[in-house]
């Protein structure tokens, strides 16, 4: 008759099963589901946060020297609308990849898709209706853009997820909410580089939660 020792468990193979060795199991496959489950994925929060910084940096190389200031150039534009579309491919592809099969809290409803679209799009709407209406270069063109959007944008993102009970992205939504704030103080040339910093930041401080988050052991 085999027997067992108080610190394994017989196999099936003559071998034993150690506790140690199930506690190290059932951690690996945590790890692994969550990085499965997980809605922002580390990796492309740290690429858009290096994306952010170089084109918000880019723009503020490219007005800081204004005097008066005007706006940012037409040559920028090419660049932050190639971020904008492969942002928009990447995140879609992953999305779909990461949510196979997957229900629940964890994707945004409809409306609540509607809601943070709506007021991105109202917020930048609005610079055109300035510019028409004679509001000087520097509010139109540079402290509105840097502040409004991500303020409203983030409050509004910040208020969807808490109601979700979503606290990462609550967070990440105030953080945004706050780079536009903190903004207003730097001027209309200025307000482009604490956007570029303070995005950069608050997307690789999620990341960073994130990567702990999946890491950090069950038993």
């Amino acid at each position: 008759m085999n027997s067992t020792s108080d610190t394994g468990i017989a196999g099936g193979d003559g071998g034993s099963f150690d506790p140690r060795q199930a506690a190290a199991l059932l951690d690996q496959t945590t790890i692994q589901a969550r990085r499965r489950l997980q809605p922002a994925q580390p990796w492309l929060l740290m690429i858009r946060a290096v994306l952010a910084l170089c084109i918000l940096g880019a723009v503020w190389l490219n007005v800081r020297g204004q005097h008066p200031y005007q706006h940012p150039t037409a040559g920028l534009a090419p660049f932050a609308i190639i971020f904008g579309v492969l942002n928009t491919v990447v995140t879609v592809a992953v999305a779909r990849n990461a949510k196979a099969g997957v229900t629940g809290r964890t994707r945004f409803r409809p409306a609540e898709i509607a809601l943070l679209i709506a007021v991105w799009v109202a917020a930048y709407a609005v610079i055109g209706f300035l510019g028409a209406a004679g509001v000087s270069d520097s509010v139109a063109y540079g402290l509105y853009p840097t502040t409004v959007p991500l303020m409203a944008g983030g409050l509004t993102f910040a208020g969807v997820a808490a109601a979700r009970a979503e606290w990462l992205r609550c967070g990440v939504g105030l953080g945004v909410a706050v780079t536009g704030a903190v903004a207003l103080s730097a001027g209309p040339a200025g307000g482009w580089a604490v956007d570029g910093a303070g995005l950069c930041l608050t997307l690789l401080a999620a990341a960073t939660f994130i990567i702990w988050r999946q890491r950090r052991p069950v038993i």
